[in-house]
């Protein structure tokens, strides 16, 4: 049994930061020189009146009066200065900060967590961290800071708990007694970290250096499975502990019921009766543009009425013009929809090729089609942990369809969810929905939150009842209540 989280020792020396790294701030002392000379006239006082100290100082140098360039450096050195400053103050033990997917948005596990946080902790006091492109999308009533802003570098300096994703932007100082939470956002089939040293089609942007340091900051990594807990410590190298929690976004996948199920289909307008694939495509670095492997258009037409297809495009990419494809209702373009667990939850079937939402998807014990057209060369570019199209049980999760013409006669015959693709659902939902079990958001708010000893327990899978199906949903409201 695990024990309960502690911060990390107050002698832990504060990870190092590059000086020749003109973003990297400098570490928590006290400065000296012209900058020192603001602070102290400021004190620890306010953001406001510490740039007015700066502006006033650097209009008498007359850069006030310079190219915007001038200007954005200067402001960048007095952040540098204002957070260095913020660093010296105590870490609030009751602020949590939160962001997910660099700073989208209100998503994924850390959202998950937050909800729980607020009912089993609502002590603690949650912060995203938001773009400033993203902001106006935010739930209303968010408490938020904008990347790279003033009020960003203070709550970043201040909080006792930081939860992620993937990664803070900027030079973060990650302070002893700061707890450091890397929830993740997927289970890897694809090469990641450290294991892209020789792809470069997948890592010709990546900075190795920053990964490893960024790596050496977490103090405690979520896990849905044991292949996420060997792949993510041998590739993000660090004194982090694993926690096998299972993934908080996927608790809904478990705890829903036929309301939600149905709620979810109405949000979309599909009616009743109506068969639903999810078709969600990923991200090929071997690509420089995002195209659709398959024509959801002619897949509908193919299925005949009574299908509608759901387009989910990677988000990675801008979100498509799929305008044209709207036909008749059979077809909907979901890349913007906010809650990828929705459309799971909405979903029939899920139709992807090697995304990582199959490993969620399996949770709910529905149909999983694999479109592979381009298998060999994923594989080549990228690199992949195992053979997702060798039919072995824990490594396939349903049908392979190497084209359009497979994909359909796959729903078509039934053969999507026939006695031979259920088995293999079956293995790969064992492998890895091992602690999905809907209780993960609340392991990690008791566990690392409020520092509750061991983890609760893991519900058998054989025990575990997901979400009901759509059709299930669907008879459960037609119902009349005794």
């Amino acid at each position: 049994m695990l024990a309960a989280y502690r911060p990390a020792d107050p002698a832990d020396p504060v990870d190092p930061v590059d000086p020749a790294d003109p973003a990297a701030p400098a570490a928590p002392v006290g400065p000296g020189g012209e900058v020192g000379e603001w602070l102290h006239a400021v004190g620890s006082g306010s953001w406001p009146r510490f740039r007015v100290v700066t502006a006033g100082r650097a209009v008498r140098a007359g850069v006030g009066a310079r190219a915007r360039g001038p200007r954005r450096a200067l402001r960048g050195r007095a952040l540098r200065a204002w957070y260095r400053l913020r660093l010296r103050r105590p870490l609030d033990p009751r602020l949590v900060v939160y962001a997910a997917y660099w700073s989208r948005g209100v998503f994924c596990n850390p959202a998950a967590i937050a909800r729980k946080a607020a009912d089993l902790a609502p002590h603690l006091k949650a912060v995203w961290v938001v773009g400033s492109a993203d902001r106006e999308r935010l739930p209303p009533g968010t408490a938020h800071v904008v990347a790279g802003s003033a009020r960003y570098w203070d709550v970043m300096a201040r909080a006792g708990f930081l939860v992620n994703n993937a990664g803070f932007p900027g030079a973060v100082v990650k302070r002893p007694g700061q707890v450091y939470l890397q929830t993740h956002h997927g289970t890897p089939l694809k090469l990641m970290g450290t294991d892209l040293y020789d792809r470069p089609a997948a890592a010709a942007a990546m900075d190795f250096p920053r990964l490893l340091e960024h790596a050496r900051q977490w103090d405690v990594s979520l896990v849905p499975n044991g292949h996420s807990a060997e792949v993510w410590e041998r590739v993000y190298p660090g004194g982090y502990r694993t926690l096998p929690s299972g993934y908080p976004r996927n608790d809904v996948l478990w705890t829903a019921g036929a309301a939600e199920v149905r709620a979810a289909r109405a949000a979309l307008g599909l009616a009743p009766g109506t068969t639903a694939i999810l078709y969600a495509p990923t991200h090929r670095d071997h690509r420089r543009r995002f195209t659709l492997p398959l024509d959801p258009v002619r897949l509908s037409r193919d299925l005949g009425p009574g299908h509608t297809v759901l387009v989910r495009a990677h988000y990675f990419y801008d979100r498509p013009d799929l305008a044209d494809l709207h036909e008749r209702g059979q077809v909907l373009d979901v890349s913007g929809h906010d809650s990828v667990e929705e459309l799971c939850l909405a979903a029939d079937a899920l139709l992807t090729d090697y995304s990582s939402l199959m490993f969620d998807y399996a949770a709910l014990d529905r149909p999983i089609v694999v479109h592979a057209p381009d298998w060999d060369a994923y594989r080549a570019a990228r690199g992949v942990y195992f053979d997702l199209l060798s039919g072995k049980p824990g490594e396939t999760p349903g049908v392979i369809a190497r084209d359009q013409a497979e994909v359909a006669a796959s729903f078509r015959t039934g053969a999507h969810r026939g006695p031979g693709a259920a088995a293999l659902r079956a293995a790969f939902r064992e492998r890895f929905c091992a602690y999905d079990d809907g209780l993960a958001a609340e392991r990690v708010v008791r566990h690392v939150l409020l520092g509750e000893p061991g983890l609760l327990p893991h519900r058998p899978l054989y025990e575990r009842s997901p979400a009901p199906t759509p059709e299930a949903a669907e008879r459960a409201g037609t119902v009349s209540p005794a």
